[in-house]
């Protein structure tokens, strides 16, 4: 067979070039967090609805939770304010000039903490919400995962198609290397949902409830079908407790 060298623009040449796998790979996006004021923080959730995470998804994906926590503070803060002139209060006992210098500010504080106590009641309906919204959470992840490890295993089985053919291989290879990614950036979900039960087991007690979720996965990013099936079996016994509380 007789082969022809074709002269070539080098913008041309350019765009005949095999694509690589650097060019085709997935950026995983920073992690961002937000420090709260008693301890802790709250975290970006990496949202699988809506595609591919990037640093700006992630950035609108905190935007959205600071709102309702902002609002949600704003109780426990009226109750803060309330304990500093009740502690003035205590302090200036026996001394009934500080006495009087310190009541007015308390009882300011008092009603404005007042409509507060009414939470209470609602408190039972919130954590059923709040955990049949963290099962949606986990059988979203749990799908996506096994998507994931299906996807692996029919990539490590066509590894074999690959022998003598390193064009294909290193397509395979690349593959697997962004399904690797995808089930890190998934799994890095797991995280934020652990720290909201974390804050959730104050309430979890006012309701009665005694749950207590292991959503430890080890921390690792996940590397191979044994790893991600690992994550599965947790998140699965996860979502069999939530059930065995609100039911199907």
């Amino acid at each position: 067979m007789v082969t022809y060298d074709i002269p070539v623009s080098d913008a041309l040449a350019e765009a005949l070039e095999p694509i690589s796998c650097v060019d085709l790979q997935l950026n995983l996006p920073k992690p961002l967090e937000v420090s709260l004021p008693f301890g802790g923080s709250v975290k970006a959730f990496v949202d699988t609805s809506k595609g591919i995470p990037n640093d700006c998804s992630m950035t609108f994906n905190l935007m959205l939770q600071i709102a309702p926590l902002l609002a949600a503070l704003e109780c426990p803060m009226k109750i803060l304010k309330l304990l500093e002139p009740l502690i003035d209060v205590v302090k200036a006992l026996p001394d009934p000039v500080a006495i009087a210098q310190a009541v007015p500010k308390f009882l300011d504080a008092a009603v404005d903490l007042a409509p507060c106590f009414a939470a209470f009641a609602n408190i039972p309906i919130m954590v059923m919400d709040l955990l049949r919204l963290i099962r949606a959470v986990l059988n979203c992840l749990l799908g996506q995962l096994r998507s994931i490890r299906n996807l692996m295993n029919g990539l490590s089985l066509r590894l074999g198609e690959a022998e003598g053919r390193p064009e294909l291989r290193a397509q395979i290879e690349c593959a697997q290397k962004n399904a690797a990614a995808s089930a890190q950036m998934l799994t890095s979900s797991i995280d934020p949902i652990a720290g909201v039960m974390t804050l959730m087991k104050t309430f979890l007690g006012i309701a009665g409830i005694d749950l207590d979720l292991d959503l430890d996965t080890g921390g690792a990013p996940p590397e191979s079908t044994e790893d991600l099936d690992a994550i599965i079996a947790v998140l699965d016994t996860a979502v069999q407790a939530i059930d065995a509380i609100v039911g199907e």
